[in-house]
């Protein structure tokens, strides 16, 4: 008899907590606290309420708000065998509508305001809705959970399938369905088991929202090594200091967006954070100084700089925060995001198509990449044939640092063109960073009355006069590349994945 070779799948993690620890608690959210046993009850109910139809799904939906919905639904959508689709149910119906289709769902996991936002797309589909009554299903036809229709064990189609489906934002306007494998989840993982000391007594914090990749970090890690989930709600950030030591955290994740918020309600004062022993940040670009803050208030906690496009499943970098090495090694004042993970291969691109050994496009290929776009032709100009591989390109420029590490330096379109001068926003970013009274800040552009483009800048800290901006700005830039606007902001919008959202500043400025 041939030994399988397919990849275990993502859920074996949570089984295989589940046969050594049933009554840890796997998952806190609010006021619910769910044990490994419970919610592996919990999620099998659903399974086999979702098999119990007349179509075996093939792709569940899981429409939500941050809840023990999202989270169990995410498990049932597994256990059933079909590939999870997280989706955000705060997104415009449209937006919803198209991702519903091109995602090919069969069976739609709600709870409230997912079912209203479901309803607001027109789509009859069967639903799952836990904590609503019939009558709030009207227009849909609704999966009932029976006892007797539980499953006794998990269901898989193999860990050569689908795990989940993630959408991301598309140059068109159209989100771009991304596909991700068990086996690149398997590699991840076993690459995070290795780098990491998790244990069953951590307790993980999980501040994204379910449709952002690095939800799956806190998820699978702490399910992985027995620990226990807690949902950070929007709230907590009035007092983070408060609600980590009331949890008693041990592990923090976020986008580097979180670290502004706790400073400016006060929550970064030095060991106010003590109980933290391993904090992760990834989706934007992450500043030295932000590190140095957070690195004063969990001063036991090991500091890491993670990257990584969807398309690679989660992250697929990492650099390791020292305060000194980290500080000499960093471009603009952004912490690097260190090496490619083992098995992995990196190229540098340079805009004319060639190779370089310092800077350039990062192309990157190995076990994490995913095979594709759901729609094909989104995959054109992303995917690069070389040397006889398929290599992934990142739209990110980066740069090869003296120890081999990467530093980031922006995105392709986020060089332009101002006055005849090629501007790195970041560049621009970092200088006004270097300002008096200035925290933070984000350069846009926007189009100028004679044409071509103008830069503005959004900034944090103190209100400064723009003359005394433009002043100490002339010093570290040409007269060309000076800002035409400086905005005062006391916080920058976010969207909903915590990130700072450019799209919205870019609108403020052009108004």
């Amino acid at each position: 008899m041939t030994e399988s070779l397919d990849p275990p799948v993502l859920h074996e993690r949570f089984l295989r907590s589940l046969a050594a620890h049933p009554r840890r608690t796997a998952l806190h959210v609010g006021p619910d606290v769910l044990t490994y046993e419970e919610l592996h009850e919990l999620a099998l109910s659903w399974a086999g309420a979702l098999l119990s139809g007349p179509e075996q799904p093939t792709a569940v939906a899981v429409l939500t708000a941050k809840g023990v919905v999202s989270y169990a639904g995410i498990l049932a959508a597994l256990y059933a065998g079909a590939t999870a689709v997280p989706l955000h149910a705060g997104f415009p119906s449209s937006r919803t509508r198209r991702m519903l289709r091109d995602a090919g769902v069969s069976a739609v996991i709600a709870d409230r305001p997912g079912l209203a936002a479901l309803q607001e797309t027109g789509l009859d589909l069967p639903v799952l809705a836990p904590a609503s009554g019939g009558a709030q299903l009207s227009g849909h036809r609704a999966i009932r959970v029976r006892p007797g229709e539980a499953l006794t064990a998990p269901r898989t189609n193999g860990g050569r399938g689908r795990a989940y489906l993630l959408f991301t934002s598309g140059s068109t306007g159209r989100p771009k369905g991304v596909p991700i494998s068990h086996a690149s989840l398997d590699s991840y993982f076993r690459h995070a088991d290795r780098r990491y000391d998790f244990v069953p007594d951590d307790v993980f914090s999980q501040a994204t929202e379910v449709n952002f990749d690095c939800h799956m970090f806190d998820l699978f890690c702490a399910w992985g090594a027995g620990a226990s989930v807690h949902a950070v709600p929007a709230r907590a950030y009035l007092d983070l200091p408060a609600f980590v030591a009331e949890r008693r955290m041990t592990v923090w994740f976020s986008t580097p967006s979180g670290i502004a918020v706790t400073r400016r309600r006060g929550g970064l004062t030095p060991g106010s954070l003590s109980s933290l022993r391993w904090s992760f940040f990834a989706g934007e670009a992450l500043l030295c100084g932000d590190t140095a803050d957070w690195q004063a208030a969990a001063p036991g906690s090991v500091v890491e700089n993670l990257y990584g496009p969807t398309e690679l499943t989660i992250t697929v970098t990492g650099h390791r925060w020292e305060p000194e090495r980290s500080a000499r090694l960093s471009v603009n004042g952004i912490v690097p995001i260190g090496t490619v993970h083992p098995g992995h291969s990196h190229v540098l691109l340079t805009e004319t198509g060639q190779l370089s050994d310092v800077e350039g496009e990062l192309c990157i290929t190995g076990p994490q990449m995913a095979a594709g776009y759901l729609e094909p032709s989104d995959g054109e100009g992303r995917f690069l044939h070389h040397d006889e591989r398929i290599w992934y390109r990142t739209g990110d420029r980066v740069r090869r640092l003296e120890n081999g590490e990467l530093a980031y330096l922006g995105r392709l379109d986020a060089q332009v063109q101002v006055q005849g001068w090629r501007v790195e926003l970041a560049e621009v970013d970092a200088a006004v960073r270097a300002c008096a009274g200035v925290v933070d800040a984000v350069t846009v552009t926007r189009p100028a009355p004679e044409g071509g483009l103008e830069l503005v800048v959004f900034y944090t800290g103190a209100p400064v006069p723009p003359a005394q901006l433009a002043r100490e700005l002339g010093q570290s830039l040409p007269s060309g590349l000076l800002p035409r606007r400086y905005e005062h902001v006391e916080a920058f919008p976010l969207n909903s994945n915590r990130k700072v959202d450019r799209r919205e500043l870019t609108a403020r400025a052009a108004a």
